[in-house]
């Protein structure tokens, strides 16, 4: 059995952050990065909005130095996943295979994974035309043609950041009827740019290299058609990997960590000693730069914890 003063699980930018943070301040955390180290920026290409880098830089190079850099202050970092936690004794148990650790503390930086939707052509573009952030990548689409999936408050802020810079947005929903917010709802029906394709569902991506066209499907006609496009954006959802943690953290009726969200302590859970950040608690905005604040208050909320201890 490996004993830490601090256990953190993820390695997104709350991860690395946190372990960056914690590490500076000599508390040796160990950092279980999963089998897919990285999370989701290891999915992206030029990351254009993070402080610091002018020419910006590819989402799996800012992963790895903020890795190498968590490293380079201490934090024992291995490429493994937590199958199990025990949340309820005073130390806290982590399971990894079948070892297990114990720590005084833990932060859960697990994060989110955009729902996928499973089509032909989803997979194999992602990156190259389809993503699932368009605040994110909305100035690639300069005077382009662009798609947005989804009928809620998230789909209508893609649709709107992109009207910022693309000559014309369609907006595909499977209903009749959006579901966001009155205030969004009237947002988008007033934007010129954007078409609203009701009862409408994406069915295929075409392209060669990168993304053409989709192929759309109309419920209530039974007519599908194929509509030229340079950019599809998923955004039915996000899936906080939360599983493990169902019986012992407080969640939301998504499965998003509940924390305090009020200072001191911001990131505090329902269990005393751990702590959460990122997109795993973060439903909102979802951003690389806002997860790394996250990861930083939570290290700092757990060094403070563990002083008063």
């Amino acid at each position: 059995m490996a004993h830490a003063k601090i256990i953190i699980i993820g390695s997104g930018p709350a991860g690395y952050t946190a372990g960056i943070y914690a590490a500076r301040a000599n508390l040796k955390p160990v950092l279980f990065a999963g089998d897919k180290p990285g999370g989701q920026l290891m999915n992206t290409t030029l990351v254009e909005n993070w402080p610091g880098t002018e020419a910006g830089v590819m989402g799996p190079e800012l992963m790895m130095e903020m890795r190498n850099q968590a490293a380079k202050f201490g934090a024992e970092i291995i490429d493994k996943k937590v199958t199990k936690v025990d949340f309820s004794g005073e130390l806290k148990k982590v399971l990894v295979d079948d070892e297990l650790y114990e720590a005084e503390t833990i932060i859960v930086a697990t994060g989110a994974a955009s729902i996928m939707l499973g089509v032909p052509g989803e997979k194999e573009f992602f990156g190259k035309g389809v993503a699932t952030c368009a605040v994110c990548d909305a100035p690639f689409y300069r005077d382009k043609i662009a798609m947005v999936i989804g009928g809620g408050d998230a789909a209508i802020e893609d649709a709107m950041a992109l009207t910022k810079f693309a000559s014309k947005i369609y907006l595909v929903h499977r209903r009749d009827e959006l579901r966001a917010s009155k205030f969004m709802v009237d947002r988008v029906m007033n934007a010129e740019k954007v078409e609203i394709l009701w009862d409408s569902e994406l069915k295929k991506v075409l392209g060669n290299k990168l993304v053409e066209k989709v192929e759309i499907y109309n419920n209530k006609t039974d007519k599908t058609q194929e509509i030229e496009t340079s950019g599809v954006f998923l955004a039915v959802g996000h899936k906080p990997a939360t599983e493990i943690f169902k019986d012992y953290l407080e969640l939301d009726k998504k499965g998003f960590i509940q924390t305090k969200l009020t200072y001191p302590g911001a990131t505090t859970t329902s269990v005393d000693g751990v702590f959460a950040a990122g997109d795993v608690v973060d439903y909102r905005y979802k951003q690389a730069i806002t997860s790394a604040g996250m990861g930083c208050q939570a290290a700092l909320d757990a060094e403070r914890w563990l002083d008063q201890k």
